[in-house]
């Protein structure tokens, strides 16, 4: 099928007649997005009845729609309240919450939503027109590369580590040593379980992140009476709506920082089993590197909230590209959606395309429409929803406390996983008061296994030969990036204090 003008107006006029399902999908994504635990899979599998009983191409824009909105969703707590909704909202924290403690929460929150929306309008629209293209990636993206792109969203704990080495090293590597809990990727052998059979498939990590984040800030919360400083309140209070143009304007002059930081979520999601996690954390750390002003981050910043929030949403479309390419979901919502299709008999890889062209395209242009819906829903709630900030947190931090501890108890309906949560949101708090980064361990515990599982399937394919780290060309392209994202930093203050050091004299 060929995409040409008319055929991609009639795909958009199609869409568009869907409206009655989208909008609708799209307020529930963002609901259940802004709940710590309630993840876009989790949700469909609840109204999967309803995906069953309409027609497949209903079903399908229903399931994309509340999919973006989701992710877009997930970063409205991790603003407001160090809280992120998803996986891919906690790269958000770092520089969204900070604005928020300044009483910029509705700049924050606009800047969140705009870069969320384009970055997602913007990978939708490449998909849609780069399908075959991308649909190859994966068969250039193997155990060993993707070994080197999970450790680029590893050494983001390097970056966080820039104030205090030793404490962020510590908590970087004590989040990989609770993510090697569970069963070896070998000989299926229990590490560390202490006999528990609920660990035997690693630390559950909704319940982890919801303690490290959720838990431990409402502990903080308890000993304060506001989230934001009484300069930030004032702020906050007297926010308007041109807090809102300003944001918007922020994120239009940041409009190539959207872009190609959302063109690493779409790369990323193409890779099964990669993920919004992978791809924030990825995009964060790329952000930094590439700033003229590396130390901003982690203050505040306007691009450390724009990087993350793109590319979680970038990920979104390259998710479904290795489903319908070559049906392998790329990640555990495609997974759900997989089910649907397979329910309605919908056939997969390229007989998709010959035999329903227009359902193939048609779900990458519902999530267009979707993302231009949200631009004319999203942005007015900017205002309101800041208003959370100067809530009294002797009324929040329960509220926080009940919502998540459903949250955590959601994912797998184990009551194990409440004390998993409660047990993180302890080492959350003694880490908060004694200066260590709750993002650096939640990084080890998302990515440590899964750079454990690629590395471990690099080396059984090669017969435990450790040189096939370097036996790829994309590969070893890939080593030398991280390596100069490692190095470039330090390269860069050398230069700079050389530079002031001949300035003076």
């Amino acid at each position: 099928m060929e995409l040409g003008a008319d055929t991609v107006l009639q795909l958009f006029l199609h869409s568009l007649s869907l409206w009655w399902i989208i909008v609708p999908a799209i307020f529930i994504g963002i609901i259940m997005g802004a709940i710590p635990g309630f993840a876009a899979h989790n949700t469909i599998i609840i109204l999967l009845p309803l995906t069953l009983a309409v027609p497949v191409e209903v079903a399908l824009t229903f399931m994309v729609a509340l999919y973006c909105a989701t992710h877009l969703g997930g970063g409205i707590p991790a603003i407001l309240m160090n809280i992120p909704g998803t996986g891919g909202a906690a790269a958000t924290t770092l520089d969204g919450h900070e604005m928020a403690k300044q009483g910029k929460a509705q700049q924050a929150l606009v800047l969140a939503f705009a870069a969320s929306t384009f970055g997602g309008l913007i990978t939708s629209i490449v998909t849609l027109f780069a399908l075959p293209l991308l649909s190859k990636v994966g068969y250039y993206v193997h155990s060993v590369e993707m070994v080197v792109i999970m450790l680029f969203g590893l050494t983001l704990i390097a970056v966080i580590a820039a104030e205090d080495t030793v404490k962020g090293l510590i908590a970087g590597f004590f989040g990989l040593m609770l993510g090697a809990m569970g069963a070896d990727h070998v000989y299926a052998a229990p590490r560390g379980t202490f006999g528990l059979l609920e660990l035997f498939d690693g630390v559950p990590l909704i319940p982890a992140l919801i303690g490290l984040f959720a838990i431990s800030e409402a502990f903080v919360m308890i000993e304060q009476e506001s989230i934001v400083s009484s300069k930030g309140q004032e702020r906050a209070r007297r926010a308007s709506w041109a807090d809102t143009l300003s944001g918007l304007r922020i994120a239009a002059t940041n409009w190539w920082h959207i872009v190609w930081t959302s063109l690493i979520g779409l790369v990323v999601g193409v890779l099964p089993g990669a993920g919004a996690s992978i791809g924030a954390f990825v995009a964060y750390q790329q952000s930094r590197f590439f700033s003229k002003t590396p130390e901003a981050y982690g203050k505040g910043y306007a691009k450390g909230v724009i990087a993350p929030e793109a590319a979680n949403n970038g990920v979104t479309s390259g998710t479904l590209v290795p489903l319908l390419a070559i049906g392998i979901p790329g990640g555990s919502t495609a997974a759900v959606m997989m089910i649907v299709l397979q329910f309605h008999g919908v056939p997969f890889g390229p007989r998709l395309f010959v035999e329903s062209p227009i359902l193939a395209f048609g779900v990458i242009m519902s999530m267009v429409v979707a993302y231009i819906f949200m631009i004319l829903t999203i942005l007015p709630m900017a205002r309101y929803l800041a208003k959370v900030t100067v809530v009294p947190t002797r009324l929040l931090a329960p509220m926080i406390v009940a919502f998540t501890l459903v949250g955590a108890f959601v994912p797998r309906s184990f009551l194990f996983d409440l004390g998993v949560a409660v047990a993180f949101g302890i080492i959350g708090y003694i880490a908060r008061k004694t200066g260590y980064h709750v993002a650096a361990i939640l990084i080890g515990v998302i990515l440590g296994p899964l750079v454990e599982q690629s590395y471990i399937r690099a080396l059984r394919i090669s017969l435990g030969d450790p040189l096939v780290l370097f036996s790829s060309t994309l590969g070893n392209v890939l080593w030398v990036m991280l390596a100069l994202s490692l190095a470039m930093p330090y390269i860069l203050k050398w230069l700079r204090r050389r530079k002031a050091a001949q300035a003076a004299s």
